[in-house]
């Protein structure tokens, strides 16, 4: 038994659930074979998989999205480090009740980068998701060395809003030792940067952003764009994390889906190989599971193996005839055995474990 599974967002961490699966599997077959593998789809819980696998943890000083020290976490093993963007710069950084979605800054996601090169990293994998910034990748790569100034060759301001007073940008002190690693985006949207599906005005306002400063910041990276060259701007991956996404891609990175890095980085394919059955899941099963997140990701790899999946959730909204689409053959919600809704979100683990009894007593009672 194979448990590829994401986070509960919000009551259980993949590695979490992957220890209340296997104790509930374990009180019908004592003797059963499971080996657990947490996963993430390059959004928050990325590094946390990563370590559950056996990564190094790595923790650093950077500056928050609004310039405040804040300590952030990466995982190193063998040369590949993973990095979240949101460890340096994710709203979760932001004081308590506070959103600056002109002013919010990469500048901490390029000190993480910067981290890892001094770690060694010949590969990052670098998740984004969950960010408070809108700058085009702007801080990010003014940590690793360019400049950006306006008129009077000043640094223009942080944050998105700041680029509308860009006249020049220097990208010529980037650090040397970005030419030499393989940098990897990973994440599961592929919004350019600009226009009606870019990074302001798709994710603008959930970064506290009214219609007014959308445009202004769409306008804003437009102009960005404009100077230091538009050549990635329509590229899939570039509206990513509120432009960061683009500004790793004039880096020289490589978008891919995240779960599909991920898979690659823990080493999916060789523990699929060691099991019959697989379980997966997250939080909530629904129609934004289908489009790159960890359980379609997990589940696409095993059906092309012929293994089947099946997969646990604290809310189900897929259709049968969804889930056989996407190769899970059953999903078994927390209110399978729960039906009080706030019960299953308060004793979410308690509730896995009796489901997870479900799923042994249904598949592998002998």
């Amino acid at each position: 038994m194979l448990i590829a599974a994401d986070k509960f967002k919000g009551s259980l961490t993949a590695a979490q659930v992957a220890e209340r699966v296997t104790a509930g599997l374990r009180r019908v077959v004592p003797d059963l074979e499971v080996e657990s593998l947490p996963v993430a789809d390059g959004g928050d819980g990325t590094v946390a998989a990563a370590l559950a696998a056996g990564f190094e943890r790595r923790e650093v000083r950077v500056a928050g999205p609004l310039g405040q020290q804040v300590g952030a976490a990466f995982a190193l093993r063998d040369g590949t480090a993973v990095l979240e963007m949101a460890e340096a710069s994710g709203l979760q950084r932001l004081p308590a009740g506070v959103l600056a979605p002109l002013t919010a800054s990469t500048y901490g996601s390029g000190e993480l980068l910067l981290a890892a090169l001094d770690a060694g990293a010949r590969t990052i994998v670098f998740g984004v998701g969950g960010s408070a910034t809108t700058d085009g990748g702007a801080g990010m790569l003014s940590a690793l060395g360019a400049r950006f100034l306006d008129e009077r060759g000043e640094p223009v301001p942080p944050g998105g809003g700041g680029l509308a007073a860009l006249a020049r940008a220097d990208l010529t002190g980037l650090d040397p030792r970005l030419t030499a690693v393989d940098l990897v985006l990973a994440g599961d949207v592929d919004n350019p940067l600009t226009g009606p599906t870019g990074a302001a005005a798709v994710y603008g306002p959930q970064k506290g952003a009214s219609p007014d400063q959308v445009a202004a910041l769409d306008a804003a990276l437009t102009h960005f764009a404009a100077v230091v060259g538009a050549e990635h701007a329509a590229a899939p991956g570039a509206g990513a994390a509120g432009g960061l996404g683009y500004g790793a891609l004039l880096l020289g990175a490589r978008f891919r889906p995240g779960i599909e890095v991920m898979l690659d980085v823990l080493g999916f394919a060789s523990a699929l190989e060691r099991a019959s059955l697989v379980i997966t899941g997250e939080g909530s099963l629904d129609e934004q599971t289908l489009h790159g997140k960890a359980p379609a990701g997990v589940a696409a790899a095993a059906r092309a193996a012929g293994r089947t999946v099946v997969a646990v959730c604290g809310r189900l909204a897929l259709a049968p005839a969804a889930l056989e689409r996407a190769g899970i053959t059953r999903a078994y919600p927390l209110t399978a055995v729960e039906p009080d809704v706030a019960k299953c979100f308060a004793e979410a683990g308690d509730v896995l474990e009796r489901v997870a009894v479900r799923i042994a007593e249904d598949l592998l009672a002998r």
